[in-house]
């Protein structure tokens, strides 16, 4: 893997400047429900203005781009978040966004992108990638993906960076890991400052392809026909050569954690810490709840990625 550049700790402090003045910095928020000897901290990034971290690689890498290739317009593919924050970053920067979106994308997540005043494409979840590339060579498009680019990725990692500001003693950070671009980043920055530092990935036992990665030291894709059984729509995607270089490198583990613990952590989440989470941005809590004894001792913190749910699958949630 020498061949592929790593995103490096001046990439993602490149990034935090960039983008300070666009995100919002989420506070760390305590739980009085986690272990004496495993405290829990929550960033909550659900909190963020279109609900999700996304928000931060998306203005990073838009922001990178020169006035010339803005104009040209930007395209990307997402199953929700990733396109409103592009979307958003458009806006921000007067630039047109087409977005191509799975048929199985949450009724909220394409409502809100479409919102922002993007143009939104719906495929079938396996022709999302092909599309995007088809609408790059008709229109010259600049292509911002979800996860599988250095701007993204020192984006996401900013996340880390506000971690280690407000609590420095944190022993383990749990990050959900779908196409990997967070879980980089926040690897990134924090193993660069704090390499004592456990850092965890976390994803549904239905779409385990990052932890099954680790386990065999290559990467592995999973059909979508496999992914798209679990209810975190977020965490349907897998891997890119670029992200699993960066976990195959900083990264600690991967837990995978089952249905039910995802539901039962939207729960704990809304009725114990007032946070909404949607599935994806859950699967932190739902982890620390079945694998909290395995970590090591010492400030955990779990972060929420995001909190684009729709209504009704909360209310069902919640009721369940």
């Amino acid at each position: 893997m020498a061949e592929i550049a790593l995103v490096t700790l001046d990439d993602v402090r490149t990034a935090a400047t960039r983008i300070a003045d666009q995100v919002l910095r989420t506070p760390l928020v305590a739980t009085s429900w986690g272990e004496a000897d495993r405290p829990l901290w929550l960033k909550p990034e659900n909190l963020q203005v279109i609900g999700a971290f996304k928000v931060r690689g998306a203005l990073n890498a838009v922001g990178a781009l020169t006035e010339q290739e803005r104009a040209r317009g930007i395209v990307t593919h997402s199953s929700g978040n990733h396109a409103q924050a592009v979307a958003l970053a458009g806006r921000e920067y007067a630039a047109p966004v087409t977005v191509v979106m799975p048929e199985t994308a949450p009724e909220v997540k394409v409502a809100a992108t479409r919102a922002l005043r993007a143009e939104v494409v719906m495929v079938p979840a396996a022709e999302r990638e092909s599309r995007t590339a088809e609408l790059v060579a008709e229109h010259d498009y600049a292509y911002v993906p979800p996860y599988e680019h250095p701007d993204v990725i020192a984006g996401q990692g900013t996340i880390g960076l506000e971690i280690l500001a407000d609590l420095p003693d944190v022993a383990t950070v749990l990050v959900p890991v779908g196409g990997g671009g967070l879980l980089s980043g926040v690897a990134t920055a924090i193993k660069a400052l704090r390499p004592n530092v456990t850092v965890l990935g976390c994803e549904p036992e239905l779409a385990g392809d990052a932890a099954e990665s680790m386990r065999l030291g290559e990467r592995r894709v999973w059909p979508v026909e496999q992914t798209y059984r679990t209810m975190a729509d977020s965490l349907r995607t897998g891997l890119g050569e670029l992200t699993w270089a960066h976990l195959h490198e900083r990264v600690d583990g991967v837990l995978t954690v089952t249905e039910d613990a995802i539901a039962e952590a939207v729960r704990v989440l809304a009725t114990r810490s007032r946070l909404v989470a949607e599935p994806g941005g859950a699967v932190t809590t739902a982890a620390y709840l079945s694998h909290a004894g395995d970590l090591p001792a010492g400030p955990v913190v779990a972060v929420v990625s995001g909190g684009n749910i729709e209504p009704d699958l909360l209310v069902k949630l919640l009721g369940s």
